[in-house]
């Protein structure tokens, strides 16, 4: 795998991650007191550090087979589920992800939500909304950064395709103070979830020993026979597509 294959594959992931946790930022932010959101940002930014710290230097410490083999059936899981879902919205099943509803829901229960003042943060709620938001969404960023870079060894490349995500994202969002609605990120789930899933089929089965024909360019193979495997799939349920889906939105928390 290249270190642009790498970059790429890992800003895209982060990017999908970054725009989710900035609807939530933005919902306690707009609706509520910045300051107590911001401080919220800051405090999930050092628990994720110290997160990173601690778990950085465990992950470069595990022999490269088991590693490859224990991450790789991480990434399926995780591929597998964000690819069922994009399935499902691309054959109508399910409602496409969008971030003007879920940013109109996480402002209507903030506005609802009473004002509560502990300690030195002015609005309780708006900081744990932004300090969740920030910490489960920067979790799955450090989860592909360090899992993608230890595989590859090259973690050094994989932070800064995280971080370069998470910066591009958070100007965009300062620049409109909007939510990123015109980012296709339904088209990018999808794109991600197959990256995944290929990547977690690549690493787990070289983890349990097996030897793909030309190495890494059995990617070559997988990624796209896996795309085509969903897009199979989703023109066989559009046949059975029936009645409307339903609105896709977590209202205080992540959105998949």
């Amino acid at each position: 795998m290249s270190g642009g294959a790498l970059f790429i594959a890992v800003f895209l992931a982060c990017v999908v991650e970054a725009v989710e946790a900035l609807t939530i930022v933005l919902a306690a932010g707009t609706s509520r007191d910045w300051r107590s959101a911001i401080t919220g940002v800051v405090a999930g930014v050092v628990v994720l550090a110290l997160i990173v710290a601690a778990l950085g230097p465990a992950v470069t410490a595990i022999p490269l087979g088991a590693l490859r083999l224990v991450v790789g059936g991480l990434l399926l899981i995780f591929g597998l589920q964000w690819l069922r879902k994009a399935i499902l919205r691309a054959s109508s099943l399910k409602a496409l992800h969008d971030e003007d509803a879920i940013y109109a829901a996480e402002l209507a229960a903030a506005q609802a939500a009473p004002a509560g003042r502990r300690g030195m943060v002015a609005d309780w709620y708006s900081f744990t909304l932004s300090f969740k938001g920030v910490v489960l969404e920067g979790l799955e960023v450090a989860f592909i950064a360090l899992t993608f870079g230890a595989n590859q060894q090259n973690i050094p490349l994989a932070a800064i395709a995280a971080l370069a995500a998470v910066l591009v994202v958070t100007i965009a969002g300062v620049a409109v103070r909007a939510p990123l609605a015109r980012v296709p990120e339904n088209t990018m789930k999808f794109v991600v979830g197959i990256m995944l899933t290929s990547f977690g089929i690549f690493w787990g089965a070289e983890g349990a020993g097996a030897v793909w024909p030309g190495a890494d360019a059995a990617l070559l193979v997988i990624v796209p026979a896996v795309a085509l495997f969903a897009l199979a799939l989703v023109a066989l349920l559009r046949r059975v597509t029936a009645g409307p889906a339903t609105t896709d939105s977590t209202v205080g928390g992540a959105v998949a």
